[in-house]
């Protein structure tokens, strides 16, 4: 069955996309290589057109006053957008004034969409201008009525079967696909998912029981749910899409205070998609021990071979050997004693002299370890009083966390301007957590990855 696309342009009454009516809609049907169908119409705005606006398009009062208004008209469109991909030259604008229309008659309109500004940008790279007039002047493509919907649409529905034509994937890459009511849980109601935030925090996916089936931390909490709903990936994957009827979120504005709080989350729930997070996902850690020539060695080893605690933890093997490399190149530390340089000689760094001959006997132990106590010293918490300063979940506070001799105690929000009191007074804003390894663990490798991070000890 042969795709079919949407190419819609509308004339408005100018403003605000949520201020704003449509005055004129047109929509031509294409299959990318020839014209199916066609409809426009004027829609009454009921409310008067700006004179501006009247000058741009053509489109008048007068011609308006006995059009069809666009409840009047809904159904049609809802049936000629049936089982197609909705099209626009710059369609953020014509995609969001149609769903504001079809919103105030409380019908939630989604569907995937494709902008043939971007699809030009990427098909006929090097023009100086994408807007409609430019493009089709520069493509040879005449348009018959500029700023009238139908005269638009008609040029974007030639330029669009050029880019069809010339685009190997016939611009399916190029779909944006939307969360339709058809892909999701009938209990889940697709204005809550509009209303998610695009910000960091926690969120709990649930099923029509109210149970909590997943949770998961993100930057854009938004954005990840979304992809939860449009994956496809695997078969578990798709059975949580269809299960999940609910979504709640819980902003933290710190990705810090995300990661520990997902993970508190995640024992507290056992949710039945969290495999990972369920256990510690903290598998190898950075190790050290000194050799019979008084050389301290660091290594990388699995937790579950080890009786002591590690200096920091890794999720898998490779990130721990890619640290210990890149703290080997930063401390000039070397990599035969390490363990990423096996050989019965001098490692190779020492011949390119990052490495001073610790090798080979020919830096002393006591010089080489200061370099090496100084990496250890800023990985390890023992004995450290400190509070870790980051972002709060509003210009107007900060999140911070104590670490108190060694051990993650809690985290919590406080005033931006709090900062400039001693830390004791910080403390009243903290909500003490039960001390556990992963948590200690997530502080570590949070801290370990974020160079500017503010830490401030006591």
């Amino acid at each position: 069955m042969k795709q079919i696309f949407a190419i819609t342009d509308v004339e408005t009454t100018g403003g605000t996309i949520k201020q704003t009516k449509i005055t004129e809609i047109a929509i031509v049907l294409h299959d990318g290589k020839r014209e199916i169908e066609r409809f426009s119409s004027l829609i009454n705005p009921e409310c008067p057109i700006p004179i501006f606006i009247q000058r741009l398009t053509g489109i008048n009062d007068k011609m308006v006053a006995d059009a069809p208004k666009f409840y009047e008209i809904a159904k049609e469109i809802v049936e000629l957008y049936q089982d197609t991909i909705f099209v626009a030259h710059n369609v953020g604008f014509d995609y969001k004034v149609i769903r504001q229309e079809f919103a105030a008659l409380g019908y939630d309109f989604k569907m995937h969409h494709l902008c043939t500004v971007r699809a030009a940008r990427k098909i006929f790279p090097g023009h100086a201008s994408y807007s409609l007039g430019n493009i089709c002047t520069d493509m040879g493509i005449e348009i018959e009525a500029r700023h009238r919907a139908l005269g638009d649409a008609e040029a974007t529905a030639l330029l669009f079967q050029k880019m069809f034509e010339q685009d190997k994937n016939q611009l399916d890459t190029l779909i944006k696909k939307e969360v339709l009511p058809s892909m999701v849980h009938p209990g889940l109601s697709l204005n809550k998912l509009d209303g998610l935030p695009n910000s960091t925090g926690v969120y709990l996916l649930k099923n029509d029981h109210g149970k909590t089936i997943y949770i998961g931390k993100s930057n854009n909490i938004k954005q990840r749910v979304l992809q939860h709903l449009k994956n496809n990936s695997s078969r578990r994957a798709i059975q949580l899409r269809e299960a999940i009827a609910d979504v709640e979120f819980i902003l933290t504005g710190s990705e810090l205070a995300a990661l520990l709080l997902e993970s508190e989350l995640v024992k507290e729930h056992q949710p039945i998609y969290n495999r990972q997070l369920r256990k510690s996902k903290f598998h190898f850690g950075l190790y050290a021990y000194t050799d019979q020539n008084g050389y301290i060695r660091l290594f990388s080893d699995s937790i579950s071979n080890q009786n002591v605690p590690p200096y920091t933890t890794f999720e898998t093997k490779a990130e721990a050997n890619k640290y210990l490399s890149q703290q080997n190149d930063f401390y000039g530390l070397c990599q035969k004693l390490n363990g990423l340089y096996p050989t019965q000689n001098a490692c190779f760094a020492y011949h390119t002299k990052q490495c001073k001959g610790a090798c080979v006997g020919k830096e002393d132990a006591s010089h080489y370890n200061e370099r090496v106590n100084e990496l250890l010293k800023r990985l390890s918490f023992n004995c450290k009083n400190a509070y870790i300063i980051d972002k709060g979940r509003n210009p107007k506070e900060v999140s911070v966390f104590l670490i108190e001799n060694g051990c993650f105690v809690g985290f919590g929000y406080m005033p931006i301007f709090t900062q400039r009191k001693h830390p004791e007074t910080w403390r009243e804003f903290i909500s003490v957590q039960k001390e556990n390894k992963d948590a200690r663990r997530i502080v570590q490798s949070y801290v370990r990855n974020n160079k500017s991070i503010q830490l401030r000890e006591f």
